[in-house]
């Protein structure tokens, strides 16, 4: 679909194979090349199904772009067209529909030159060829979802968002994986249905050559998994409480001798800073390292922000040491196995605790106060290479974000994020942060 008339050529040329040369005159349309596309589409479409009414893939099909571009509109095909198997699960969440395949290869090419793991191969001869595992060979790649990207019809569908939503209804924004410190850029598409709260379907690459360059892992797009509907509510000692009454049972606790608060380590800057303003002793809690990394782009460091904490020079918490003094202890937006770790150390200690977090985490807990999702909260971040970037959030819900409940807690007036970054975060930071 490349074809273009290079005058002095006497017949079409690939576009993608023809190398530049001075005073080259090109043509992309006219009767001529728009006749030759419209024959190249008609042999495209001889097998491929035109269902896109019920394809998953409506909407963003470079197929159908072409389609509705070039107008071959009516099939002078006479016999049956050849069938592939249709939800051939692949492994790692992957989809196949074979008689929507055209073949390009581009998953296959993927593997074998970008991840060195050449899982899927072009099987079959002739009309009768297509794509698929090696036998007994699921595909398992860590970075396998990006096929789904890559496909440019609907053969290959992600498990998780396939018919989940069509593509049209959904707004993006961007954001930042929060699984490493890498801090992959992606799209982060959402939609609101009529009488439904603003839903995240599913997360999406960004280019950024810096960082990810145009991939992601895996385990980065299950995170999306993890944004249950805002289900929990404020609790006081482990019974339903409401905003109001709980933002001034901390205010009460805060005023205990000797209170700790501990951050996590993948809080915003903004949510960092502000957080640091609450008491006079405050440090970071981190989790270790972990056995994530590879060779591409996943970190061990499974905080999306320890180099933030340190850049606005905040002391980490280790073990029970750290807070053996203290009379009270508040957890703030630590992940689930640190706050189920520091319940156990305050506990052995008797040290009553609080906890403000995005899953509901109570037992035991003097009060407990829900929070957003990453991906629901506006903040700067600075990943493992120091590049400083910010990730957006734009759902429409009502539920009050991290640093609207800080302030509240502070009871100070509310500023922006972009507002505190400016004024507050970025004179902190080091002079080479990019």
């Amino acid at each position: 679909m490349c074809m273009v008339e290079v005058e002095g050529k006497k017949r079409p040329q690939i576009a993608c194979d023809t190398p530049v040369s001075d005073g080259m005159v090109v043509r992309t349309t006219g009767e001529s090349i728009d006749a030759t596309k419209r024959a190249i589409l008609e042999l495209e479409l001889i097998n491929h199904p035109i269902d896109c009414p019920i394809c998953d893939q409506a909407g963003e099909c470079k197929l159908q772009d072409f389609y509705m571009d070039v107008g071959c509109y009516e099939s002078r095909l006479r016999t049956s067209k050849v069938h592939g198997k249709k939800h051939v699960d692949l492994g790692a969440n992957v989809i196949l529909d074979q008689e929507r395949c055209v073949l390009c290869t581009r998953c296959v090419r993927f593997l074998d030159k970008i991840r060195n793991n050449p899982q899927l191969g072009v099987f079959g001869r002739g009309d009768s060829s297509v794509i698929d595992c090696y036998p007994g060979a699921p595909l398992d790649d860590p970075y396998a979802m990006n096929v789904i990207e890559l496909c440019p019809v609907g053969a290959l569908t992600s498990k998780i968002f396939r018919f989940k939503k069509r593509v049209w209804f959904l707004k993006s924004y961007e954001g930042i994986c929060p699984g490493c410190s890498k801090g992959c850029n992606i799209y982060i598409d959402h939609h609101k249905a009529k009488y439904e709260k603003d839903k995240i379907y599913r997360v999406r690459p960004r280019f950024n050559q810096n960082v990810n360059g145009y991939f992601m892992c895996d385990a980065g797009r299950m995170l999306i998994e993890k944004i249950n509907e805002f289900g929990t509510y404020p609790m006081i000692n482990d019974k339903k409480s409401t905003y109001a009454q709980t933002v001034a049972a901390i205010q009460e606790s805060l005023k205990i001798d000797n209170s700790t608060i501990l951050l996590g380590a993948s809080l915003s800057l903004e949510e960092m800073w502000l957080g640091k303003t609450l008491g006079s002793n405050v440090k970071v809690a981190a989790s270790n390292e972990s056995g994530f990394k590879d060779d591409y782009l996943k970190e061990d460091d499974r905080e999306s922000n320890r180099a933030g904490a340190k850049a606005l020079g905040l002391e980490f918490a280790n073990n029970i040491e750290d807070i053996s003094t203290s009379n009270f202890v508040l957890m703030i937006g630590l992940s689930k196995e640190l706050v189920l770790y520091w319940i156990d150390k305050c506990k052995k200690a008797h040290i009553p605790f609080g906890i403000i977090h995005q899953e509901q985490i109570s037992a035991g807990a003097n009060w407990f106060l829900p929070m957003p999702y990453h991906w629901q909260r506006a903040g700067h971040y600075i990943n493992c290479q120091g590049y400083v970037q910010f990730s957006d959030a734009r759902l429409e819900n009502e539920e009050p974000s991290l640093l609207e409940i800080l302030f509240k807690i502070k009871n100070s007036t509310q500023m922006d994020v972009q507002t505190i970054f400016d004024k507050f975060v970025a004179p902190l930071l080091p002079k080479d942060s990019a």
